[in-house]
């Protein structure tokens, strides 16, 4: 067993990040108990390409081995260091990073804003003093320093309950305005399912970080228009991608009264081969799985609303833990939906599919995002998800995965977890808006 510390959940916003130079230093407290064994340090970085030069560290005082980069740099990734047990103590730790250039040419240091009393801070004179205000490289923002420290010792919390939506507010009654008539029809579940994701994959182009800068917010109605308009906050054009087709699906499915949720997947730690889907609950009927998990035959099935695809064997919709229990082709199960034409438009979808999705790597490691509420409350919605490696303390991953090299996240859970059927989902309104 092993306990993971931190003070963030990881809503860095990737464009406002604190730079560090020889003199511009950020430091990091954790408060720790005794430990008697190596601890794991997880640092979320970005090293300016070519990322020659490391990352200095030195930990309550006294320089540690440096930080090489991870690969070429140029984005923000997970960077790991061992720390050994009598470099730690009791009570508060300093951790104080830095580099050698002497311009903002060298690391940034993800920065999530928003504390009020933020137990990170940043210095201009190289340590002599410090300031936990006017941070960030900007010096506008407050807030802590992504940085996450596991002890050997204790064991992580419990992971959340799921978090789910009622379908009878004004937002879901409006947002139901604006769906098409085959979601709204009567019908087999995952008939109407399929109509909605079909929907939404030919609602808007597919545009990810390498075009945009300016992100999406988890809105249902605010993705929908934005992608549209290709025009966002500010005028610009607007990062609306995976995770707003999955976002999108899901407030739509909730406002229908079909239980939904979103699953991020992960095929390696910093890799850009992660992707966002999300999963439906059907009945024992349209599942065709009478041995499903729950006993009551239904189940979790895997929907994915960017590119119009559902997973298919011998006739029955696939769940994501079996998906990851077909190999290494996944071609012959995939079901594409009219959708699809209108992403395979853009030919890094084309080229993303045969790298990366039909060889099943981006299915490696599966999460959930155990809140689906994000139409009435947006403000537990991350700020710039798969901008950078994920990094959100949100996200529950399956058990074996902490040791898989996931261990800077603090919830994991066994397959009874990730099979559970949600509550009251029997009973949801699925004549709402007819």
């Amino acid at each position: 067993m092993s306990r993971l510390y931190a003070s963030e959940s990881g809503r860095a916003v990737p464009a406002l990040g604190e730079e560090l130079t020889r003199w511009r230093r950020a430091r990091k407290r954790l408060r720790l108990p005794p430990t008697g064994a190596a601890a794991t340090l997880y640092v979320l970085a970005y090293a300016h390409p070519p990322a020659s030069a490391p990352l200095r560290l030195a930990v309550n005082g006294v320089e540690a081995a440096p930080i090489a980069a991870a690969g070429a740099g140029g984005a923000y990734l997970w960077h790991q260091a061992t720390v050994a047990a009598d470099r730690l103590r009791p009570g508060v730790n300093d951790f104080e990073l830095w580099t050698e250039s002497t311009a903002m040419t060298g690391w940034a240091l993800a920065l999530e804003p928003g504390h009020a009393a933020p137990q990170s801070a940043v210095s201009d004179d190289a340590g002599a003093t410090w300031r936990s205000e006017r941070m960030g490289y900007l010096n506008v923002q407050r807030g802590e320093y992504v940085l996450r420290l596991r002890l050997a010792e204790g064991a992580d919390p419990p992971p959340p309950a799921p978090v789910w939506e009622a379908p009878d507010g004004p937002r879901q009654a409006h947002l139901r305005s604006l769906l098409p008539a085959a979601a709204l029809a009567g019908g087999p579940r995952l008939a109407r399912v399929r109509a909605l994701s079909a929907w939404l994959s030919a609602s808007w182009e597919h545009t990810s970080t390498d075009r945009a800068a300016q992100y999406a917010p988890w809105d249902a109605e605010t993705i929908l228009r934005w992608g549209a308009a290709r025009r966002g906050h500010n005028g610009q054009l607007a990062i609306t991608y995976c995770v707003h087709y999955a976002v999108a699906f899901v407030s739509c499915c909730q406002a229908l009264g079909i239980p939904a949720r979103c699953a991020p997947v992960w095929g390696t730690v910093n890799g850009g081969d992660g992707h966002f889907v999300a999963e439906v609950w059907l009945d024992a009927a349209e599942a065709g799985a009478a041995d499903a998990p729950t006993g009551d035959g239904g189940k979790w099935v895997m929907v994915d609303p960017n590119l119009d695809a559902l997973l298919r064997r011998d006739g029955a919709p696939l769940s994501i833990s079996e998906i990851q229990g077909l190999g290494d082709d996944l071609s012959p199960y995939v079901e594409w939906g009219p959708g699809t034409a209108f992403q395979l438009q853009n030919p890094r979808i084309a080229a993303w599919i045969e790298s990366t999705y039909l060889n099943g790597l981006c299915f490696r490691h599966r999460s959930l995002w155990p809140r689906a509420d994000f139409l009435t409350h947006p403000e537990y919605s991350p700020p710039a998800h798969g901008a950078s490696a994920y990094a959100e303390t949100d996200l529950v991953w399956e058990a074996r995965d902490r040791d898989r090299g996931l261990g800077m996240f603090p919830a994991f859970a066994p397959a009874a977890y990730f099979d559970a059927p949600p509550r009251g989902a029997s009973v949801g309104p699925e004549d709402a808006g007819r």
